[in-house]
């Protein structure tokens, strides 16, 4: 299992709509993340005193909210807050991961229908101590999922939403099968993501990923394309099928939780990674001189 407990995370104090202790924040059994995982979240990493994306995740956070029609949003300023006070409360500078989360809010009673949502929104920051997930030095193994990608036709993955059945399902198979994640194919049989990540292969030195079409166009992915662009490394979208990432050169996942980690094996097919030089590589090392310019510095 990837991520452990950590025990500096025992007396952490969180932030649900205000500061409580670890063992008193809580919501709502009328809160609509639990009446239907009806909330949008973000997950933001702490790098050396800065909160790296920051402002594109919130970006993304009121967009999704927006899309699901959320009332009584709090304000860009309000949340920002709430996240410098939350890691101020914690004395989180470094090396610590942020899972902002903002729901529907509370009902007036049990049901579907977000008119009875008249409390306004439940802003929850949940911070702790936490590591990248996967060891992007001996990299990951996935296999393939039978379960299918949210197509927009069903379910928008543009929307950053708290509904993951569909992603925790791959998981499940992943774990039976011994593997650290699972590859989820579109509607059509073309690779979309994992059940975390995004996903790039490199062929002939060209680097590819697939169309954000049955994908979450991750933050990470979008910052990877624009790294290719200044290393001068040709990049492409496009649809990809298994075969070709089986016979690719490099491939590798992207995520805030996972960085750029090297894919070693898919579906037993090992994958050649991690050449001195390699595309990644170069990636891996150019993403690491961006955390002070694409990170908000954290007021205290």
């Amino acid at each position: 299992m990837q991520q452990q407990y950590d025990p500096r995370n025992a007396d952490i104090k969180v932030w649900v709509n205000g500061l409580r202790d670890r063992q008193q924040a809580r919501v709502s059994v009328f809160d609509s993340a639990v009446q239907g995982g009806d909330a949008v979240w973000e997950g933001i990493r702490i790098y050396q005193g800065y909160a790296f994306l920051l402002e594109q995740h919130l970006d993304r956070l009121l967009e999704s909210a927006h899309a699901l029609a959320f009332a009584q949003v709090p304000d860009r300023q309000t949340i920002k807050e709430a996240i410098f006070a939350t890691l101020q409360a914690n004395s989180m500078t470094d090396n610590a991961h942020i899972r902002l989360t903002l729901t529907r809010g509370e009902k007036i009673t049990s049901g579907m229908d977000p008119r009875l949502n008249q409390a306004g929104c439940t802003l929850i920051v949940l911070a702790e101590h936490k590591p990248p997930v996967y060891d992007n030095a001996a990299g990951i193994k996935l296999i393939t999922s039978a379960i299918r990608r949210n197509s927009p036709q069903f379910l928008d993955s543009k929307i950053h939403h708290n509904n993951l059945l569909n992603n925790i399902l791959a998981k499940i198979e992943a774990n039976v099968a011994g593997a650290d994640d699972a590859v989820m194919l579109d509607n059509q049989g073309f690779v979309a993501e994992t059940n975390a990540t995004n996903l790039f292969m490199v062929k002939k030195g060209t680097l590819y990923t697939p169309l954000p079409d049955a994908c979450l166009p991750g933050l990470t992915r979008k910052l990877v394309l624009e790294l290719a662009q200044e290393l001068h490394i040709t990049s492409k979208e496009k649809n990809i099928s298994l075969t070709e990432f089986y016979n690719a050169d490099e491939a590798f996942a992207t995520g805030t939780m996972g960085e750029l980690t090297p894919i070693q094996e898919i579906d037993g097919r090992q994958i050649r990674n991690q050449q001195e030089g390699s595309v990644l590589n170069q990636l891996q090392n150019h993403f690491r001189t961006k955390i002070p310019v694409y990170g908000v510095k954290l007021p205290f």
